[in-house]
């Protein structure tokens, strides 16, 4: 069994054609054809039943296709781990917080200090990080979570803590003055929440319980993957909500919204650098992480 033999039969399954697989690897109808007969010899099963009009995959060639295709992924993600080697790239996950808040001030000041290393960064949540890790599409996660996977590191690196924040407007700055934030208000008043996959909506959920708060309790307005847009909507009214005081920071400084803080035990969390335990790291990669560490060591 052979690369290319593979190649052609995941290109024959997709387009559903012989000529359109071999028009799409720029490679002879017959070479195409060729491919997968030797796979279907060396595998002793009938994968594609060629019929006057189209093709039929068979129930084996459904199994080997979803093979071939991680077979496919993973070789090309050890050609691109090695290619970053070469060329001291480092590919980088990111869930919302790490992303918008924490590698804008972090790579600047590595990259004065190592101006040879190139980060190559994907942003998501931090469940489809973790995920992907796994998968060895990254080489290191920041993520707002620690991954549950005992494969995984999950070391702590910023410590950061859950606010409410709520428009600006006389019955939220009476508020403001008063006692720490009335857990009844939060009952009473629309709530914007993070989706479910986020490590802010985790850290939400857990605050929630701490105050015996059930998410069917309250007033769910929107449910939104976007902290920037989540912040926007609180400060024109819509409702309020539970975010990472460092996403709410500079709404705050503005004035656009009110920050109340939330009981210590209850709204501390942590972000976590994530990287697969049995992966070895090279000496760049190693440099990076303990770079992460030290930045944030005294913060």
């Amino acid at each position: 069994m052979e690369f290319k033999q593979l190649q052609s039969f995941i290109a024959v399954v997709e387009c559903k054609s012989f000529t359109k697989a071999a028009r799409n690897l720029f490679l002879s109808q017959p070479s195409v054809s060729t491919h997968v007969q030797k796979l279907e010899e060396e595998l002793h099963s009938r994968l594609i039943i060629r019929t006057t009009k189209n093709i039929e995959v068979t129930p084996r060639g459904m199994e080997l296709y979803e093979c071939a295709c991680e077979i496919m992924k993973r070789w090309d993600n050890l050609l691109q781990h090695w290619d970053s080697e070469t060329k001291k790239i480092i590919r980088l996950g990111a869930s919302t917080i790490p992303s918008a808040y924490i590698l804008p001030e972090l790579l600047p000041a590595y990259g004065k200090e190592h101006p040879g290393i190139y980060f190559s960064i994907h942003q998501s949540n931090s469940q489809d990080i973790i995920s992907r890790l796994m998968q060895g599409d990254f080489d290191i996660g920041l993520i707002g979570m620690p991954a549950p996977d005992a494969a995984i590191a999950s070391i702590p690196f910023y410590s950061d803590r859950m606010v409410i924040i709520t428009p600006v407007n006389d019955y939220f700055l009476s508020l403001k003055h008063g006692e720490p934030f009335p857990v009844k208000t939060l009952l009473r008043s629309p709530v914007i929440l993070r989706e479910k996959q986020s490590g802010s909506r985790k850290s939400a959920e857990r605050f929630l319980e701490s105050m015996n708060i059930r998410e069917e309790d309250l007033q769910v307005a929107a449910r939104i993957n976007d902290q920037e847009a989540i912040k926007n909507l609180v400060a024109q009214g819509l409702g309020i909500s539970i975010l990472s005081e460092r996403a709410a920071r500079n709404f705050g400084k503005e004035k656009r919204v009110l920050i109340f803080e939330l009981p210590e035990t209850a709204s501390r969390r942590s972000l976590y650098l994530i990287y697969p335990k049995n992966y070895i790291q090279n000496s760049y990669l190693q440099n990076f992480t303990s770079y992460i560490l030290q930045f944030y060591a005294d913060q």
